[in-house]
């Protein structure tokens, strides 16, 4: 049935999520998952440039990485995911920020008052936008709240109304990523960057430019020559080494606070 598959335990370095069709079918939700759930209104999920775009841990020098509680926030202050079907190219120079993009999808910052499941797909509408320079790479990071189970959605049109309904809050994102190098800038601009990285996915996944170790597998995009039949995405699911049932710790480490040190 449609939705979420875990294989093996959280905090392991197995652990994935995989997507499933209406059919009980192994999908992939960057590249299947539609970018548009309505006019105006964007799928938003947790995905990765990796075989089948399966939800994983980040690991550094073999070992899982987590957010740390940097004072005063503890984790996210967000839902962060991504908007499927948009891409963030490597070789195009970005005119408003002068640098190329991080070869990741466009990433979303989903601001609503819900904390939404690990691989839950919401529709989001985009109400501003955020350009972040890492390492000399653009990365895009887009304002959006929910709107289907939000009871308060109806109250946001654009960014304005961010800083109007909730003070502080867009302060709180800059002071989060502590990196940032440009404003935030209003939905149509905010739509204009989406359908610009759309339209990057799009060349991506038809071969027309080269996806540098991004996996481009897919099962319903007709163009694309990536495009395979569920048993070639059920063959990834069976590769994968046995599942670890064993209960895996947290380090305590995750749990402790930490200051941010000013130069």
């Amino acid at each position: 049935q449609k939705g979420t598959e875990v294989h093996t335990v959280p905090f392991s370095l197995e652990y994935r999520v995989f997507f499933k069709n209406e059919k009980g079918q192994y999908v992939f939700p960057f590249h299947d998952i539609p970018i548009y759930a309505d006019k105006d209104v964007f799928h938003m999920v947790i995905a990765t440039k990796h075989p089948l775009n399966t939800i994983k841990q980040d690991v550094k020098k073999e070992k899982l990485r987590y957010v740390v509680n940097l004072f005063p926030y503890k984790g996210y202050i967000w839902n962060y995911g991504a908007i499927p079907q948009t891409w963030e190219d490597p070789g195009h120079n970005d005119k408003h920020t002068g640098c190329c993009g991080d070869n990741d999808p466009t990433d979303v910052c989903e601001i609503g008052s819900k904390v939404c499941a690990r691989g839950e797909i919401i529709d989001g509408k985009a109400l501003g936008i955020l350009a972040m320079i890492d390492k000399r790479e653009t990365d895009w990071k887009v304002i959006a709240t929910l709107t289907v189970d939000d009871p308060y959605a109806a109250n946001y049109s654009d960014i304005n109304d961010v800083k109007r309904l909730k003070p502080g809050y867009l302060e709180a994102t800059l002071d989060w990523v502590r990196r940032y190098k440009a404003a935030f800038k209003d939905k149509d601009f905010t739509t204009d960057i989406i359908k610009s990285t759309h339209d990057h996915w799009k060349a991506l996944v038809t071969k027309k430019i080269n996806g540098k170790g991004i996996s481009c597998m897919n099962t319903t995009v007709s163009e694309s020559p990536f495009k395979c039949d569920p048993v070639a995405a059920r063959a990834i699911v069976d590769a994968l080494p046995p599942s670890c049932e064993s209960a895996c710790t947290v380090p305590t480490d995750v749990d402790k606070w930490f200051q941010h040190q000013k130069n």
